[in-house]
This record gives C-alpha cells, sequence and structure tokens, in this order.
C-alpha cells in the first residue's frame, strides 16, 4: 500500500448515500443482517459503520446468523487461529445456506486484506457472495449491490489509502462510543502484518473528530475512546498533533475519554502532559511492551529499549498518580533465549500491571519474522506462557489492592452475569467493577466504594451522591 491519504469527497460519499437509498427502495433486497466480528477495536468500530449502511439500505438485525437473510464476517488476520476460526465459520455457514439458497454470506476485513486471500476465497469459497477489503469498505452499497445478483463472487481489493467522512454507523452502545481518528500503521513491527493489511498512517482532520464527537455528546454518550493504530503518531506530516486532539476533545466536556493504542517510542512529555492536566481524560494507559529483553525488541522492530519503557513508565506514575496500566506481551518470538524470556518475566515483576494480553507467537506469512530461523519449539512456548500468566496473575492481584478502600466511579455496562441484583461496569482506571443494581443502572455512572477483589473483577457499594 502507499503512503499517500486519498481524502475522499463529498461527492464520491454521495453516491454511496445515492445507492443506499436505492437498495432500500428494492423489493429484491435481503430483509434482515448478521454480522461476527473478530479482532480489535478497530473492527469492532468497523461492523458499526457496516451496520450502520445495512439500515440505511432498509435491513434490520437478526439475533442469530443462520436466521439472517445477510450474514457478513469481519475478520482478522493478526492471529493464524483468529484467521482459522473465521474460515470455519463461513464454511458451516455454507451447510445452512444450502437450506437457504437466497442466504447472502459476505466476508470483509483484515483477513481480505491479506496477500493471496482473496484469490483463496474465490477458489476454494465458491459459495460466498461478497468479499472485500479494509480499503473498500466506504464502498460497501456499491458492492452489496453488485452482490444481489451476480452468479460468481463479487471481490473488491485495493490499496488506496482512504479517509471517508460521513458514513451512518449503528452503534453497539448508546453510552459509550468508538471514534477513529486515524488508520494504519508506519511501524512495521516484523511480527506484525497490520501495516501489510491496514495500509500506512492517515489521519482524519481534527475539525471532523471534533464534530463527531460533539454529537456523540449531544446523544448522551458518556465515554468516548480515541482509536487508531498508533494514537501517537496522530497527525503526522500535518500541523495536529495527539496531545492538541486530546486537550480539545476533554474541553468539550464529555464525562470520560479513553484512548488507544500508543506505541512507546512515541509516547511524548506533552501528551503526559496532557493527561495529568486533563478533566475527563481516564487515568489509564495501554502500552504494549512485547518483550522485557533489549535484544528480541530490536529484532522485533520496536524502536525502543528496555530502559526507555521503564522510563516512560516512571514518566506516567508520577504524572499520574495511580494511573492504571496494561500492555500487551509476546512470548517464543524467534530466537528467544531463557535469558531473554527473564528479562520478560523481570520486567512484568518490576512493572506490576493491571492486566495484560499474553500471547504466545504466531508467524505470519508476508512478515519479516516468519522466515527467520530459531523458531520456538510448541512445548518450549507452552512452559513460558503458563509461566508468564502465573506471574502476571500474582502481580495483578497485587496491583489491584490498591483499590481497596477508595472510590470509583463506575460507567454501568449491563446486568452481571452471576446475579440480575448486581451490575457491572469499568472503573476511571479500567478495571472491572461489580456492584448491587438493576437494568436502570445501564448508562449511568455510579460512585463505588471498592470493598473486595475476586479474580480480575473488583467489587463494592454504591455511593450516596451529595
Amino acid at each position: 500500500m502507499s503512503g499517500t491519504a486519498e481524502i475522499l469527497s463529498e461527492e464520491q460519499m454521495a453516491v454511496q448515500k445515492q445507492l443506499m437509498q436505492e437498495i432500500a427502495s428494492r423489493e429484491d433486497r435481503p430483509r434482515t443482517y448478521h454480522i461476527v466480528t473478530y479482532g480489535c477495536q478497530m473492527n469492532a468500530h468497523d461492523s458499526e459503520l457496516i451496520a450502520g449502511m445495512l439500515e440505511e439500505m432498509g435491513l434490520t438485525p437478526a439475533e442469530k446468523r443462520e436466521e439472517a437473510d445477510f450474514v457478513l464476517f469481519n475478520t482478522c488476520c493478526v492471529r493464524e487461529n483468529a484467521e482459522r476460526r473465521a474460515l470455519g465459520n463461513v464454511t458451516w455457514l455454507n451447510e445452512v445456506k444450502k437450506k437457504r439458497p437466497d442466504m447472502m454470506i459476505a466476508v470483509c476485513g483484515c483477513m481480505v486484506q491479506e496477500k493471496g486471500m482473496a484469490e483463496r476465497i474465490i477458489r476454494q469459497y465458491g459459495f460466498v457472495d461478497l468479499a472485500f477489503g479494509t480499503s473498500n469498505l466506504y464502498r460497501f452499497p456499491e458492492l452489496f449491490l453488485k452482490a444481489l445478483h451476480a452468479e460468481h463472487v463479487v471481490v473488491e481489493v485495493s490499496d488506496r489509502n482512504t479517509v471517508a467522512e460521513g458514513l451512518p454507523a449503528r452503534r453497539a452502545r448508546r453510552d459509550a462510543a468508538y471514534i477513529s481518528i486515524m488508520q494504519g500503521c508506519n511501524n512495521f513491527c516484523t511480527y506484525c502484518i497490520v501495516p501489510y493489511v491496514r495500509g500506512r498512517e492517515r489521519s482524519r482532520k481534527m475539525e471532523d473528530i471534533l464534530r463527531e464527537a460533539e454529537e456523540l455528546q449531544a446523544a448522551g454518550v458518556q465515554e468516548v475512546m480515541l482509536l487508531g493504530q498508533n494514537v501517537n503518531s496522530y497527525g503526522a506530516g500535518t500541523q495536529a498533533s495527539f496531545p492538541e486532539l486530546l486537550q480539545r476533545v476533554d474541553a468539550l466536556g464529555i464525562p470520560r475519554i479513553r484512548f488507544m493504542t500508543s506505541h512507546p517510542k512515541d509516547l511524548s512529555d506533552r501528551l503526559i502532559e496532557v493527561m495529568a492536566q486533563a478533566r475527563h481524560v481516564l487515568p489509564q494507559f495501554h502500552l504494549p511492551v512485547q518483550s522485557g529483553s533489549d535484544r528480541i525488541l530490536m529484532r522485533m522492530n520496536r524502536h525502543y529499549t528496555r530502559a526507555q519503557y521503564l522510563e516512560r513508565v516512571q514518566r506516567l506514575r508520577e504524572a499520574v498518580p495511580g494511573i492504571g496500566l496494561t500492555t500487551d506481551l509476546i512470548v517464543a518470538f524467534p530466537g528467544e533465549t531463557e535469558e531473554d524470556f527473564a528479562d520478560t518475566m523481570s520486567l512484568v515483576d518490576r512493572v506490576g500491571y493491571d492486566s495484560a494480553f499474553t500471547f504466545i507467537y504466531s508467524p505470519r506469512v508476508g512478515t519479516q519474522a516468519a522466515s527467520f530461523p530459531d523458531q520456538i519449539a510448541p512445548e518450549t512456548a507452552k512452559v513460558r506462557i503458563q509461566a508468564l500468566i502465573a506471574l502476571q496473575e500474582m502481580r495483578q492481584r497485587e496491583a489491584m489492592r490498591r483499590f481497596l478502600g477508595t472510590e470509583e466511579e463506575v460507567l454501568v455496562e449491563g446486568l452481571s452475569k452471576r446475579s440480575e441484583r448486581f451490575v457491572s461496569g469499568h472503573g476511571t482506571h479500567g478495571v472491572s467493577v461489580t456492584l448491587p443494581g438493576s437494568s436502570r443502572d445501564i448508562g449511568t455512572i455510579v460512585k463505588v466504594r471498592i470493598e473486595e477483589i475476586k479474580n480480575n473483577t473488583l467489587l463494592g457499594s454504591r455511593q450516596e451522591e451529595t
């Protein structure tokens, strides 16, 4: 993919909006839809945009995929397991389609953008009606219309780095919303496929982001999450910057603001200062480290050292006392020695994360690391991941003790899975909290006194507002 962003014109977007209206008026269109989403928050937000377009096209959501007239799989290819699971579910749905031949099946997202996947879909998954990549999302109405009566699968994959404004969205929640501020990545970590399937970095205009945030605020949204593969590099090559954007969003007065993901090499003192001074940016930071070994970090092409990472952690904790820190960790990267793994263990022990996403390295075709020598044996990888998880769970319990006896403001997200007399949500530090309540509390912010720690969740009692 090229590095130049293409800002789509109002005329280009108007064509797609007109096609949505045309599809809505057709008698031969599907009536219901179901979207299956894999992967990250960016994929989840893309699914919200697709759902918004489908509803503009006159379709309504179906609870079960096998009952829907149109089923779309929005895929991830960061790890091989996600790709296998998506393709397995697509194959399973073909059995349903044999009994309901009018059902339409579509596949989109990062997996389709992967080199060679479009050809594989044509060759092996001929029952699929439509497949399109990440760069073609804005053209979904046009592609949907083509697929309605096409005799063969309609496939569209391009390498255009587009920025589209004005797409409708059907938000998964009324109280919280994603705002995509940029797309793509320029970092080319040797294990990561994202730059190849999401393209190069391109940022939305700040005024468009602020307008969307204002609209969400007017609709009663209590929390927004600013999204990007590397939000710290937002605005590169323009007059804008992420600290400035964060400051402007904070000034709007939306009660809670989160963001992810941040690359450690781009975490500036200015961003930390803005976080420390902001009124609505929550004291939470997801800072993926991936490894605690300088040698492995260099092989991963991460562009920072262990010492530099720890210095950023210290600076965050000095500026925002009690900040909730989370991370991503990869074990068994090619060539990882016992000493390298020990460096990761010691870093996790030293930092004391609130939580961590831990993974065994998964080679992805098309990335540099897939061809590295010294791939780690599965049995060794299994031992290491188990040891890392055990250490992280211990340090997580210790980190959560700081909340005992304190108050957290919790945005209630739903009923507790264990009892309808309790509700759950996330506190300002990003930790899950369960408290007494009912469905009437969903979407509200409740002050809670933390009284107990249970597994990865805090338990608390409601505090009366004064």
